[in-house]
Protein backbone atom coordinates (compact mmCIF):
# COMPACT_ATOMS: atom_id res chain seq x y z
CA UNK A 1 0.00 0.00 0.00
CA UNK A 2 1.32 3.61 -0.75
CA UNK A 3 -0.11 6.83 0.97
CA UNK A 4 0.43 9.93 -1.21
CA UNK A 5 3.27 11.36 -0.03
CA UNK A 6 4.94 7.83 -1.33
CA UNK A 7 2.95 8.42 -4.29
CA UNK A 8 4.45 11.55 -5.51
CA UNK A 9 7.97 10.94 -4.21
CA UNK A 10 9.38 9.20 -7.28
CA UNK A 11 12.32 6.39 -6.68
CA UNK A 12 15.54 7.47 -8.49
CA UNK A 13 16.50 6.69 -11.42
CA UNK A 14 19.03 3.52 -10.69
CA UNK A 15 16.68 2.37 -8.02
CA UNK A 16 13.63 3.07 -9.93
CA UNK A 17 15.38 0.46 -12.85
CA UNK A 18 16.20 -1.99 -10.10
CA UNK A 19 12.55 -1.89 -9.69
CA UNK A 20 11.28 -2.48 -12.73
CA UNK A 21 14.35 -5.06 -13.50
CA UNK A 22 12.80 -7.50 -10.92
CA UNK A 23 9.03 -6.91 -11.90
CA UNK A 24 9.63 -7.84 -15.39
CA UNK A 25 12.21 -11.02 -14.39
CA UNK A 26 9.85 -11.98 -11.98
CA UNK A 27 6.67 -11.74 -14.68
CA UNK A 28 9.12 -13.79 -17.34
CA UNK A 29 9.13 -16.32 -13.93
CA UNK A 30 5.63 -16.26 -13.96
CA UNK A 31 4.63 -16.48 -17.43
CA UNK A 32 6.74 -19.95 -17.50
CA UNK A 33 5.71 -21.63 -14.09
CA UNK A 34 3.32 -24.97 -15.04
CA UNK A 35 -0.28 -24.41 -14.16
CA UNK A 36 -0.14 -26.76 -11.42
CA UNK A 37 2.82 -24.23 -9.42
CA UNK A 38 0.27 -21.81 -9.40
CA UNK A 39 -1.89 -23.49 -6.31
CA UNK A 40 1.38 -24.73 -4.59
CA UNK A 41 2.46 -23.19 -1.61
CA UNK A 42 4.55 -20.48 -0.71
CA UNK A 43 6.74 -19.08 2.43
CA UNK A 44 4.30 -16.27 3.17
CA UNK A 45 1.45 -16.42 5.48
CA UNK A 46 -0.72 -19.09 3.80
CA UNK A 47 -0.74 -18.07 0.56
CA UNK A 48 -0.39 -20.03 -2.74
CA UNK A 49 1.53 -18.57 -5.51
CA UNK A 50 -1.51 -17.48 -6.99
CA UNK A 51 -2.46 -15.25 -3.77
CA UNK A 52 1.02 -14.10 -3.82
CA UNK A 53 1.27 -12.87 -6.82
CA UNK A 54 -2.39 -11.07 -6.65
CA UNK A 55 -0.76 -9.50 -3.98
CA UNK A 56 2.17 -8.12 -5.35
CA UNK A 57 -0.06 -6.63 -8.04
CA UNK A 58 -2.58 -4.92 -5.72
CA UNK A 59 -0.63 -1.14 -5.49
CA UNK A 60 -0.90 -0.51 -8.82
CA UNK A 61 -4.86 -1.91 -9.10
CA UNK A 62 -6.05 -0.07 -6.39
CA UNK A 63 -6.80 3.82 -5.56
CA UNK A 64 -6.16 5.35 -2.52
CA UNK A 65 -10.05 5.58 -1.60
CA UNK A 66 -10.06 2.41 -2.36
CA UNK A 67 -7.36 0.74 -0.34
CA UNK A 68 -8.72 3.23 2.22
CA UNK A 69 -12.29 1.62 1.98
CA UNK A 70 -10.88 -1.53 2.20
CA UNK A 71 -9.05 -1.02 5.46
CA UNK A 72 -12.09 0.22 6.70
CA UNK A 73 -13.68 -2.93 6.00
CA UNK A 74 -11.15 -5.04 7.64
CA UNK A 75 -11.72 -2.72 10.68
CA UNK A 76 -8.18 -1.10 10.28
CA UNK A 77 -6.20 -4.38 10.36
CA UNK A 78 -3.78 -4.21 7.81
CA UNK A 79 -3.04 -7.73 7.51
CA UNK A 80 -6.35 -8.81 8.02
CA UNK A 81 -7.13 -6.63 4.44
CA UNK A 82 -3.93 -7.42 2.39
CA UNK A 83 -5.08 -11.40 3.02
CA UNK A 84 -9.05 -11.08 2.19
CA UNK A 85 -7.73 -8.85 -0.98
CA UNK A 86 -5.29 -11.41 -2.09
CA UNK A 87 -7.59 -14.37 -1.59
CA UNK A 88 -10.64 -12.63 -3.84
CA UNK A 89 -8.41 -11.28 -6.19
CA UNK A 90 -6.34 -14.38 -7.02
CA UNK A 91 -9.89 -15.62 -7.86
CA UNK A 92 -10.48 -12.75 -10.43
CA UNK A 93 -7.54 -12.72 -12.53
CA UNK A 94 -5.87 -15.18 -14.55
CA UNK A 95 -2.35 -16.53 -14.29
CA UNK A 96 -1.80 -14.62 -17.50
CA UNK A 97 -3.02 -11.16 -16.50
CA UNK A 98 -1.33 -11.53 -12.79
CA UNK A 99 1.93 -11.86 -14.84
CA UNK A 100 0.79 -9.27 -16.95
CA UNK A 101 0.63 -6.70 -14.77
CA UNK A 102 3.27 -7.24 -12.93
CA UNK A 103 5.60 -6.56 -16.12
CA UNK A 104 2.78 -4.19 -17.70
CA UNK A 105 3.48 -1.94 -14.19
CA UNK A 106 7.27 -2.16 -14.18
CA UNK A 107 7.71 1.47 -13.92
CA UNK A 108 4.81 1.94 -11.72
CA UNK A 109 5.86 4.53 -8.84
CA UNK A 110 4.09 2.50 -6.25
CA UNK A 111 5.74 2.33 -2.74
CA UNK A 112 4.50 0.97 0.29
CA UNK A 113 3.38 3.53 3.94
CA UNK A 114 6.77 3.31 4.60
CA UNK A 115 10.45 2.77 3.65
CA UNK A 116 10.04 4.61 -0.12
CA UNK A 117 11.09 3.17 -3.33
CA UNK A 118 13.64 0.36 -1.22
CA UNK A 119 10.96 -0.73 0.06
CA UNK A 120 8.73 -1.07 -2.98
CA UNK A 121 11.91 -3.07 -4.11
CA UNK A 122 12.02 -5.24 -1.00
CA UNK A 123 8.03 -6.20 -1.29
CA UNK A 124 8.64 -7.29 -5.20
CA UNK A 125 11.94 -9.36 -4.12
CA UNK A 126 10.98 -10.88 -0.78
CA UNK A 127 7.82 -11.99 -2.32
CA UNK A 128 9.47 -13.20 -5.55
CA UNK A 129 11.77 -15.53 -3.01
CA UNK A 130 8.23 -16.49 -0.97
CA UNK A 131 7.25 -18.20 -4.66
CA UNK A 132 10.94 -19.40 -6.12
CA UNK A 133 12.21 -20.87 -2.50
CA UNK A 134 9.15 -22.41 -1.99
CA UNK A 135 9.02 -24.30 -5.24
CA UNK A 136 12.59 -25.22 -5.24
CA UNK A 137 13.46 -22.75 -8.09
CA UNK A 138 17.01 -21.41 -8.43
CA UNK A 139 16.49 -17.75 -8.75
CA UNK A 140 19.06 -15.34 -7.14
CA UNK A 141 18.30 -11.59 -6.71
CA UNK A 142 21.03 -9.86 -8.40
CA UNK A 143 23.71 -8.49 -6.34
CA UNK A 144 22.84 -5.16 -6.64
CA UNK A 145 19.46 -4.95 -5.58
CA UNK A 146 20.41 -7.58 -2.61
CA UNK A 147 22.68 -5.09 -1.07
CA UNK A 148 20.40 -2.22 -1.16
CA UNK A 149 17.95 -4.47 1.01
CA UNK A 150 20.26 -6.08 3.30
CA UNK A 151 21.58 -2.27 4.09
CA UNK A 152 17.93 -1.43 5.04
CA UNK A 153 17.40 -4.15 7.19
CA UNK A 154 16.47 -2.46 10.91
CA UNK A 155 14.88 -2.98 14.09
CA UNK A 156 11.65 -1.47 12.47
CA UNK A 157 11.95 -4.42 9.99
CA UNK A 158 12.04 -6.86 12.62
CA UNK A 159 8.88 -6.11 14.12
CA UNK A 160 6.63 -4.88 10.70
CA UNK A 161 7.52 -8.64 9.81
CA UNK A 162 7.66 -10.07 13.01
CA UNK A 163 11.14 -11.73 13.04
CA UNK A 164 12.44 -13.13 16.68
CA UNK A 165 16.26 -12.45 15.76
CA UNK A 166 16.91 -11.80 19.63
CA UNK A 167 20.36 -13.73 20.31
CA UNK A 168 21.46 -14.54 16.74
CA UNK A 169 23.79 -13.42 13.98
CA UNK A 170 22.80 -13.48 10.59
CA UNK A 171 25.98 -14.36 8.54
CA UNK A 172 26.07 -14.37 4.45
CA UNK A 173 28.00 -17.27 3.02
CA UNK A 174 27.82 -15.58 -0.27
CA UNK A 175 28.00 -12.19 0.47
CA UNK A 176 30.35 -10.09 3.31
CA UNK A 177 27.31 -9.05 5.30
CA UNK A 178 25.91 -10.16 9.06
CA UNK A 179 23.55 -8.50 11.26
CA UNK A 180 22.83 -8.81 14.99
CA UNK A 181 24.81 -10.72 17.41
CA UNK A 182 24.85 -13.83 19.15
CA UNK A 183 25.08 -17.59 17.96
CA UNK A 184 25.59 -17.66 13.98
CA UNK A 185 23.08 -18.30 11.30
CA UNK A 186 24.59 -18.95 8.08
CA UNK A 187 22.83 -19.23 4.84
CA UNK A 188 22.83 -17.27 1.44
CA UNK A 189 22.36 -13.53 1.78
CA UNK A 190 18.46 -13.92 0.10
CA UNK A 191 17.54 -16.65 2.49
CA UNK A 192 18.66 -14.38 5.60
CA UNK A 193 16.90 -11.69 4.04
CA UNK A 194 14.00 -13.81 4.32
CA UNK A 195 14.68 -13.97 8.01
CA UNK A 196 14.36 -10.71 8.69
CA UNK A 197 11.36 -10.64 6.79
CA UNK A 198 9.34 -13.05 9.51
CA UNK A 199 9.90 -16.42 6.98
CA UNK A 200 10.98 -19.47 7.59
CA UNK A 201 13.09 -21.60 5.48
CA UNK A 202 12.86 -25.53 3.94
CA UNK A 203 15.32 -27.88 5.28
CA UNK A 204 18.62 -27.27 3.91
CA UNK A 205 19.04 -23.43 3.22
CA UNK A 206 20.44 -22.57 6.78
CA UNK A 207 23.51 -24.07 8.71
CA UNK A 208 25.06 -23.38 12.33
CA UNK A 209 21.69 -22.63 13.41
CA UNK A 210 20.50 -24.97 16.55
CA UNK A 211 17.04 -23.31 16.79
CA UNK A 212 14.97 -26.06 15.11
CA UNK A 213 11.69 -24.91 13.60
CA UNK A 214 12.54 -21.25 15.10
CA UNK A 215 13.46 -20.24 11.10
CA UNK A 216 13.10 -23.97 9.45
CA UNK A 217 9.94 -25.13 7.86
CA UNK A 218 10.06 -28.95 9.69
Amino acid sequence: MGDSTHRRTAPTNELAAAIAAERRELADLFDALPAESWDAPTLCGGWRVREVAAHMTMGFRYSLPKMALELVKAGGRLHKMTDRCARRDAAMYSTRELAALLRDNAWHPWTPPVGGAAAALGHDAVHGLDITVALGLDRRVPEDRLRVLLAGIDARTLRFFRADLDGVELRATDLDWSFGTGTPVLGAAQDLLLLAYGRKLPPGHLRGTEFGDRFSIL
